[in-house]
């Protein structure tokens, strides 16, 4: 089966866009990590039950 896993999103606050995630829409943080460039690796996926592409917040 194919299915699309991540999808990547550019965000203005990794902080707040995660909180808004989690709290807001149910995603689990499953990544949070920082990258060489001062960036981040940030990764939310779909909460217990629910099925869907992976969110990476760029």
């Amino acid at each position: 089966m194919r299915r699309i896993a991540l999808v990547t999103l550019v965000v203005h606050d990794y902080d707040e866009a995660i909180r808004f995630y989690t709290e807001a829409l149910g995603f689990r943080l499953t990544e949070d990590a920082p990258r060489p460039d001062g960036g981040r690796w940030v990764v939310v996926e779909p909460g217990a039950g629910r099925t869907g592409a992976a969110l990476l917040l760029a």
